[in-house]
């Protein structure tokens, strides 16, 4: 018996001894950054953020790009990205399948904590509403988002195609997905008819292809979806979250170097951030739920199985509910 405990207090102490140089062996944090539009593009706006984030935290910050959602959210499951700027949608599955945590959310230069989905298609194509679309439908080709895209996939897809009873696979003549920024070129290009979008995407379209800007015609706007929020890995020793917090929290509100740093901050289309938790993916959760519980009224399943299933959507529902209060 005395040996088992002197085993296991071993165990416990190099155990201990390993988190502890985990903590003081982290030099460098690899962030996630989703990729909206080409890597080259968006490294340009990142670097002098993530140059002042290496300098403010006293470790190298690596740039992760990820080519869609998933590469970010299995990169954080795996620990390979500690923290990251996602969607909310890509937060939901961060923060329920890759120990992710909300800790902060972006704010534009106007301070909205909010944006706007959208749905595009050419001036010039007669396509007005979403009423002209879907009478169009059989004939047009429509890019959507990334599955893990709250504006691209997530929003439009319930309030556009869910609320009115569409499948996009089963009512396009070519579905296909894609980026913010490539499917607003796309479509700017006559590739294709219609895609998803986002005003925060319109306005970094503006200013880097203003002509393609131009062409575009917005005949659908979403209800205010919350902004990005950032995700950091739960496990995360909390010596780092607090450098981490000190750095986001501060940057571009205090200190010599506020004015360059909201500049910077003007770049990536954002003020300074504030404060979040995990309570922000309510109203997308509860989107979710939501489309589901529809899916299942307009389904085949029999009586029994549709009246079992609602309840168990209407009890998550409930749940949300009181942790919205």
């Amino acid at each position: 018996m005395r040996r088992r405990l002197l085993g296991l207090l071993l165990a416990v102490l190099v155990l201990a001894g390993a988190a502890t140089s985990h903590a003081a062996e982290q030099k460098e944090l690899n962030f996630g950054i989703i990729s909206t539009e080409s890597s080259q593009n968006l490294r340009t706006l990142w670097d002098p953020f993530l140059a002042d984030m290496s300098k403010a935290l006293g470790m190298k910050v690596n740039a992760f790009f990820a080519s869609d959602y998933a590469g970010i959210i299995e990169g954080m499951r795996f620990k390979k990205v500690d923290l990251s700027w996602v969607g909310n949608k890509g937060a939901m599955v961060m923060v329920d399948r890759a120990g992710g945590e909300v800790f902060a959310q972006t704010v534009d230069t106007d301070g909205n904590d909010g944006y706007w989905s959208y749905i595009v298609a050419r001036k010039d194509s007669g396509i007005r509403n979403i009423e002209d679309m879907f009478a169009r439908a059989k004939d047009l080709s429509f890019s959507n988002g990334d599955p893990n895209s709250t504006s691209g996939f997530l929003v439009p897809g319930y309030y556009v195609f869910a609320k009115n009873g569409k499948d996009p696979k089963k009512i396009f003549k070519r579905v296909v997905t894609s980026n913010h920024e490539a499917n607003a070129l796309a479509v700017a290009n006559g590739q294709v008819d219609v895609a998803t979008f986002n005003n925060e995407g319109m306005a970094r379209l503006q200013l880097t292809h203003p002509d393609k800007a131009a062409k575009l015609a917005i005949i659908w706007k979403s209800p205010t979806i919350p902004s990005d929020p950032l995700v950091w890995r739960k496990d995360l020793p909390d010596s780092v979250k607090k450098k981490i917090s000190d750095f986001i929290f501060s940057y571009g509100v205090s200190g010599p170097n506020a004015e360059k740093e909201r500049k910077i901050l003007a770049d990536l289309q954002w003020g300074p951030f504030k404060k979040s938790d995990n309570r922000q993916l309510l109203p997308l959760r509860q989107l979710e739920l939501f489309r589901d519980k529809m899916k299942v009224e307009d389904s085949d399943m029999s009586a029994s199985e549709k009246a079992a299933r609602i309840a168990e959507i209407d009890s998550k529902l409930a749940v949300l509910a009181k942790e919205a209060k």
